[in-house]
């Protein structure tokens, strides 16, 4: 379809670029925000078309997959909502179905099943748990099973008082399920029953002490192959990220070795008080983490740092850190096309969309800002809590 449209606009003597991408925004007032960004460099924009509610009071994340929108609500008060959207051609979105939860979640992802969407699993941050529920969601939903996690003694942290899950992630396989937990410095994983969502638990992978590792991102030297595959998390109370040589026994676990961890901070600078590592992701041979509350480059605009990936080992180095032009970069995301990053700002409550260079891996200059709804108070849980784009 996407073809077809760059080649209609091509006979009629129109840039591909005029064609509107959307994103959604999820803000902790409750609402989700559907956005559409047109043009590109001077000329782009972005607006937002319209918004919903239905995922709680926080919602937490948004995962979407094949234009289907799941949300995980993050209410600390016992009672809270994991919701599911059909997307619509302009972006918006209509819920399909809704399950109350015990709230307190904080990522969340399908997996199983014929499609990879026959459960989904959902972790809670200080309640220390991996929760499942069978798809498709509906009022009648309730919990398929739940793992609760303990640890023998706090980590070197403050934060380490417990184990604190904080993202569910499948692997390129879909297989198996990662769980980064913040709390006990281990990145656990589960091989996955796709019949019955059952989840076994596997030996974890380690994180140095007082890491916090908080989300990954999967890299390969070549698509859709698992040799030479590597997982970098992204360390939010070490303020770094971590590689991991990832390994698949035949009819075994998949298993994990930290071969790497490297400041989110250049060689000779150290993290400034109260930043936190945020998010990672990977679009070719480059890795990317968010600084929250640097402040680096200015007053409320903290930073987005870049890392090449070597095309033969996997193993990463700095190249450079840039403008997020956002406060407190909770969440981003990159485009397929690897020429776009979208930069959810959770305390500016901002969606700025930075160029890239898919050749060089550089971050460039700010195409498009928009403010959405009302900003957060510093190091509190309000304002701006994701954003994506939906492609």
């Amino acid at each position: 379809m996407a073809f077809l449209k760059t080649l209609l606009l091509g006979t009629l003597g129109l840039a591909p670029e005029v064609l509107a991408a959307n994103l959604l925004a999820s803000h902790y007032t409750g609402k989700i925000f559907s956005l559409s960004f047109t043009g590109s460099g001077k000329n782009a924009t972005l607006v937002n078309k319209s918004s919903v509610s239905g995922c709680g009071t926080l919602p937490a994340w948004l995962h979407v997959d094949s234009g289907v929108v799941y949300c995980v609500d993050e209410d600390w008060n016992g009672s809270g909502i994991l919701a599911s959207y059909s997307v619509g051609s302009d972006g918006s979105l209509k819920q399909t179905g809704r399950a109350v939860t015990a709230g307190a979640s904080v990522h969340g992802t399908p997996y199983g099943g014929e499609d990879g969407k026959g459960f989904i699993a959902t972790v809670e941050y200080d309640p220390s748990t991996l929760t499942r529920y069978k798809l498709p969601l509906s009022n009648a939903s309730t919990v398929l099973a739940q793992s609760k996690f303990n640890m023998s003694e706090p980590g070197p942290n403050s934060r380490q008082n417990a184990p604190h899950p904080h993202a569910a992630q499948l692997d390129p396989t879909g297989k198996f399920l990662i769980v980064p937990d913040l709390g006990a410095d281990l990145i656990r994983v589960f091989s996955i029953d796709a019949k019955t969502g059952d989840l076994t638990a596997c030996e974890p992978g380690v994180a140095g002490a007082g890491d916090g590792p908080r989300h990954g991102a999967w890299w390969a030297p070549e698509s859709g192959s698992t040799a030479g595959q590597r997982l970098y998390t992204v360390n939010e109370l070490g303020n770094s990220v971590s590689a991991w040589t990832v390994s698949y026994p035949d009819g075994g676990c998949l298993s994990l070795e930290k071969t790497q961890t490297l400041s989110t901070y250049a060689e000779g600078s150290a993290a400034p008080n109260g930043s936190k590592a945020a998010e990672v992701h990977v679009s070719g041979n480059f890795l990317y983490a968010a600084n929250r509350a640097d402040e680096t480059f200015g007053p409320q605009n903290d930073s987005l740092v870049t890392y090449s990936i070597d095309p033969s080992s996997g193993d990463i180095k700095f190249v450079e850190a840039t403008p997020a032009h956002a406060w407190f970069p909770r969440t981003f995301s990159i485009n397929k096309a690897g020429d776009l990053v979208a930069v959810g700002g959770q305390t500016s409550s901002n969606v700025a969309i930075i160029a890239r260079d898919p050749k060089t891996g550089k971050l460039g200059d700010l195409v498009a800002n928009l403010p959405i709804a009302t900003p957060g108070t510093p190091q509190q849980e309000d304002g701006l809590s994701v954003v994506v784009w939906v492609e």
